[in-house]
């Protein structure tokens, strides 16, 4: 009788396979077009936006340097604050898709705003080429401008978080499906990102230096409306993951619930913690995490106790949770260190953005004796060095390292992040010794108290700094984005998407107080940041303080890097066709495979920096 069950089981299941391929299969390659064009068309927008705006509030608002910085060094600080609340309410009750979408249309309602605030005359002052004297802005008018900003930020934290996870669950990211692929994810969405900017700073910056603000701000409006449409065409090729409950909240719960059981012993054998398949199935699709012996105060709200044991009804939450469930707060606890080295990065590149502009539009930008070169456009050389230099880790780094480490992806990415963190340390040094140079030419013609004249140095000078921190991005930003996703629970994973955007917001607001500082306090004849004549501060003071905190954040991050311990899981894969043996022995589990990953087995991820 028991042979006659199995043999239906195993019918069952190889029938089911063989019907599997007759389904319209969700997901894949083919919804990338779909979704990237959102993210690329959300990129452009937003750079060809933010990029040039520091021109737009001295040229055409006539704010002061220091208040128009400050201004978009706050506004990028919101920008990347607001993900963290459009992850938590993708990951709890809207899902991913329904999240972009909405977080799509704030941004093109942002949009249109600052469009129409640069055609109407009256919503800007009059313009002032002498840069004396101006007439500010008048109260409505920095409204019309909070208004767009705080709108286009509220489309960012719906679009961001979300993208690039919504994009990832398209296709088989465990360990398994990852190291089957010739080509990493994160690598090509970067790439991808990288193509957008590049446009937009090419593109957008010419328009809005050369024929005006109310196109330079209108393309922009136009394409995102479009991506807008392209991305919900796609909805019905896409794998849509359903929300499963606030993380925020069950992290709470495991808190309270190990509170409440502070005084209780721990039992010798782990196996004798609280686990429950069916409460933890929608929150581990790809697999349970796995007990860990780190923070073991937690594992106290996985003890189960004889009341507990007696009662038959289902376990409150508050009072009793699984091992994943502690495992989930654990995974988050052991991420937050790694995390927080990005805060003092964006911190230190914050402002250099801004007055690097300043600066070129002191020198001479001619690439021909009719064309001069944008000064926002000089970003174009950080753009190039990252796609360029993504193509290069792609396709040449990593097959050559990969032979010596036998990781997959050539390197683990603290591995990657430590080497990107170390080379833009030179990136602000660079910047410090091109200023220093910068103003000795201007007072060699005697052009120290002159600030709209250009003085004779070429633009070109600022290229290695921008060239050095692409090449950096190449290495920092794209491995913390896949630590955060690889390492984060996959019920986080927007959230911890989030966080990556968090650490940009954070850090431009240490940046704004950085900036406040230094300008209040390093004199007033002297000052180090002046607000109107570049050639009489202390800029490259500036640089090189900046350059002193990175070196701190460096080893802060090699500290973290060497003590850190990947997550252990419970890796879960769907059975193919041709891999019939996984249905054999597994009757109550016919669609899956489960392949327990011990800590012990991570040996070549768990490598340190």
């Amino acid at each position: 009788m028991t042979m006659e069950v199995e043999q239906r089981v195993a019918e069952s299941a190889h029938k089911g396979m063989e019907e599997a391929p007759m389904k319209k299969q969700l997901g894949g390659i083919k919804t990338m077009p779909f979704i990237l064009a959102n993210e690329m068309c959300d990129r452009f927008a937003a750079v060809g936006f933010h990029a040039n705006m520091i021109t737009y509030l001295t040229r055409q608002l006539n704010m002061p340097l220091v208040q128009a910085s400050n201004t978009l060094t706050n506004f990028s600080g919101t920008a990347s604050l607001t993900p963290l609340i459009g992850a938590l309410i993708a990951d709890s009750y809207a899902g991913q898709f329904w999240t972009i979408a909405v977080g799509s249309v704030f941004y093109e309602l942002g949009l249109i705003s600052i469009t129409i605030s640069a055609i109407l005359p009256q919503l800007h002052p009059p313009k002032c080429p002498s840069g004396v004297n101006c007439q500010k802005a008048t109260s409505l008018q920095l409204w019309v401008l909070y208004i767009s900003l705080l709108l286009t930020s509220l489309g960012t934290g719906g679009i961001r978080p979300c993208v690039v996870t919504f994009a990832a669950n398209q296709f088989d990211m465990s360990k398994a499906g990852v190291a089957a692929r010739k080509w990493n994810y994160f690598n090509w969405y970067y790439f991808c990102m990288g193509t957008a900017t590049l446009a937009a700073l090419t593109i957008l910056v010419y328009i809005q230096d050369n024929v005006g603000w109310g196109w330079g701000f209108g393309i922009p409006t136009i394409v995102m409306a479009l991506s807008t449409v392209v991305f919900i065409t796609g909805y019905p090729l896409y794998r849509k993951p359903k929300p499963a409950g606030s993380p925020l909240v069950r992290v709470v719960q495991v808190a309270v619930a190990a509170f409440k059981k502070r005084k209780a012993a721990l039992p010798a054998d782990p196996n004798l913690l609280y686990e429950n398949e069916k409460l933890d199935a929608s929150i581990s699709t790809d697999g349970r995490l796995l007990h860990t012996q780190q923070f073991k105060w937690l594992d106290k709200a996985a003890i189960v106790t004889e009341e507990e044991t007696r009662d038959s009804k289902p376990p409150n939450v508050w009072r009793l949770s699984t091992v994943h469930r502690v495992e989930e707060l654990k995974s988050m606890i052991r991420i937050l260190p790694i995390w927080a080295a990005a805060i003092l990065l964006v911190t230190s590149s914050s402002h250099q953005h801004s007055f690097a502009i300043q600066q070129a539009r002191t020198m001479d930008r001619h690439l021909s004796p009719t064309f001069e070169i944008p000064p926002a456009s000089l970003s174009i050389f950080s753009i190039l060095t990252l796609l360029t230099g993504l193509v290069m880790y792609e396709r040449l780094f990593v097959p050559f390292i990969r032979r010596f480490t036998g990781n997959p992806s050539g390197i683990t990415c603290l591995q990657r992040m430590g080497i990107g963190y170390g080379i833009n340390i030179f990136a602000t040094i660079a910047a410090s010794m091109v200023e220093m140079k910068r103003k000795a030419a201007a007072t060699h013609h005697n052009l120290l108290d002159q600030p709209n004249a250009v003085i004779p140095i070429s633009v070109f000078w600022l290229v290695p700094q921008y060239c050095i921190h692409g090449l950096a991005e190449v290495f920092m930003y794209v491995g913390h984005l896949e630590f955060l996703y690889d390492q984060a629970p996959e019920s986080m994973r927007s959230t911890a998407a989030a966080l990556h955007y968090l650490t940009t917001s954070l850090g431009n607001y240490l940046g704004t107080l950085v900036v406040t500082l230094v300008h209040d306090y390093s004199g007033k004849q002297h000052n180090w940041l002046p607000n109107r004549n570049l050639n009489r501060g202390k800029l490259e003071y500036y640089y090189l303080l900046v350059s002193g905190i990175q070196v701190l954040n460096f080893t802060y991050f090699l500290v973290c890097a060497v003590l850190y311990t990947y997550k252990s899981l419970e890796e879960v894969k769907e059975c193919s066709k041709e891999n019939k043996e996984c249905y054999k022995g597994c009757p109550r589990k016919d669609l899956i495979d489960v392949h327990k990953v011990q800590e012990g087995d991570r040996s070549k991820n768990n490598e340190r920096v």
